[in-house]
């Protein structure tokens, strides 16, 4: 019970800081907000304060900043689409950067009290290519090819998108303070069912030595949860992995959120909480990712259509554009629907 109302909350906050965003750099540009609202569906409950509604909605997933004069002409000198195009990308790149700025604040609390996971070198398997290469325990991996490495995480996620593939590694070897480079060709394991370079590693955490090296991981843990679903949405678009491995719909992450939330309980409270506040990372930075990505209906399709207007001096005419968007919420209320069956057929 207390797993799922935690994994509502963190939907909740996301949320609600998204489209805080919007609401206030709405307010800011002197846009008239009509409705704020949590949740979508019906009201569960509303209430009106000054020239705005504020709603709580029956999903609980979702939710808006409807602004006057969003999608239709309107003379209002308040409506939304009467203020210059850069008040207008304002507001709509509020949204996604306001994600940014709450996933930056959780890995700030993360790094600041767990650390991050170096990725350090905790032994060779005898048989594969890195103990031939001469890797050695100790040994910091700083690059794999063109990838900088800064972390564990980094090594795992990079052989996971580039399975069988050779592998120039860069490597210090803090004992004599050199930086080496050797060129490793992955062998396959049939008990792992993937290809291994060979290499063991702690996997734990240790604490920043100062308070700019904090900022440094906290800033490298946006990057690493954006590039990671950048890499995750390039596979899928690749067909390399399966949609119903990559996308999870709310139900699977309610779950997914509460089994993690249950097991590190057993561990005690501040690992809970560093759980939840990884959870809000996670999903708060791919949400923000998510809405820029230019598709009708999403906060970048909207910003695509702002930059030409800003580009060739007027606007695309707004009957096509509001029809380009309604067919863009068809369609993702479409995989939305989808998405969801997945995740209870999943049970099942």
């Amino acid at each position: 019970m207390l797993s799922g109302i935690v994994a509502f909350l963190v939907f909740g906050l996301i949320v609600l800081i998204h489209e805080f965003g919007h609401f206030l750099f709405a307010k800011l540009n002197g846009i008239k907000v009509v409705e704020f609202s949590i949740g979508m569906g019906p009201r569960l409950y509303s209430f009106m304060k000054g020239e705005t509604r504020y709603s709580l909605k029956i999903l609980p997933f979702g939710g808006s900043c409807m602004m006057l004069g969003e999608d239709e002409e309107e003379s209002d000198d308040r409506a939304f689409n009467n203020k210059s195009v850069w008040a207008r990308i304002s507001v709509i790149a509020a949204g996604p950067v306001f994600n940014f700025i709450l996933a930056f604040l959780f890995a700030v609390i993360i790094v600041g009290v767990a650390g991050y996971d170096p990725p350090e070198v905790a032994g060779t398997m005898e048989g594969y290519p890195a103990a031939e290469a001469g890797l050695e325990t100790g040994d910091m991996i700083t690059r794999l090819n063109d990838q900088k490495i800064k972390t564990y995480r980094d090594v795992m996620v990079y052989l996971a998108f580039h399975q069988g593939e050779d592998l120039r590694v860069t490597y210090e070897r803090p004992s004599v303070g050199k930086t080496y480079q050797t060129l490793i060709t992955p062998k396959y394991s049939k008990e792992e069912g993937s290809y291994l370079m060979g290499l063991q590693f702690y996997g734990t955490y240790q604490k920043t030595g100062s308070f700019m090296e904090m900022l440094e991981y906290s800033v490298y843990e946006i990057e690493y949860n954006v590039r990671s679903t950048i890499q995750g949405l390039g596979m899928l678009i690749q067909r390399k992995i399966k949609p119903e491995d990559a996308v999870a719909g709310p139900i699977k992450i309610v779950t997914m959120i509460g089994g993690t939330v249950n097991e590190s309980r057993q561990y005690g409270l501040e690992n809970m909480l560093l759980t939840v506040c990884n959870w809000c990372l996670i999903l708060s930075a791919s949400l923000g990712i998510m809405n820029l990505l230019p598709i009708p209906a999403l906060d970048g399709g909207r910003l695509v259509f702002l930059i030409i207007e800003a580009v060739r001096g007027k606007p695309v005419d707004r009957e096509k554009e509001g029809m380009i968007h309604m067919a863009g919420m068809v369609v993702l209320m479409t995989l939305m629907v989808l998405v969801l069956f997945n995740d209870i057929k999943s049970f099942f």
